[in-house]
């Protein structure tokens, strides 16, 4: 059976908050921690059939005391979550994952909750979501 990987860098932009993050794909959990201090490469291998997937990278756990604001309410520090380098099958496929990815969250139970657009970097607990499908190189042509 042909397999395909998936692959992509994850970092915080304060590892001395703590908050868990959770990597899911088909409903399966591939990865789970309560907190992320450095740089950390996932990688995936899964079959290359023809199917729909979804990955969600879900980040929980985020609080106010993550956030540091200055007297005019502007943020100074936070804890952000960052995505980089996807990778699949050897390709830079990073650009379309941000295209194609949606980030639902509710501003860390402050607003409803909205579908956004990601730009690589999460600030508020939710849930980053990639659909695609295999064969891989199938998708890629029909996204690219």
């Amino acid at each position: 059976m042909d397999t395909v990987t998936i692959s992509f860098d994850i970092s915080t932009s304060n590892s001395d908050c703590p908050f868990s993050l959770e990597i899911w794909l088909d409903d399966l959990c591939m990865f789970q921690t309560v907190q992320i201090a450095d740089l950390y490469k996932f990688e995936h291998k899964f079959a290359d059939d023809e199917k729909e997937h979804k990955l969600q990278i879900v980040m929980d756990g985020k609080t106010i005391e993550h956030t540091k604001v200055d007297e005019a309410g502007n943020i100074v520090k936070d804890a952000t979550l960052q995505i980089s380098n996807v990778v699949i099958e050897d390709l830079d496929v990073n650009q379309l994952f941000l295209e194609k990815c949606v980030y639902t969250h509710n501003f860390n139970n402050t607003q409803p909750e909205i579908a956004d657009t990601f730009h690589g970097v999460a600030g508020c607990n939710g849930t980053i979501t990639f659909e695609f499908s295999t064969p891989i190189y199938l998708w890629l042509l029909e996204n690219m």
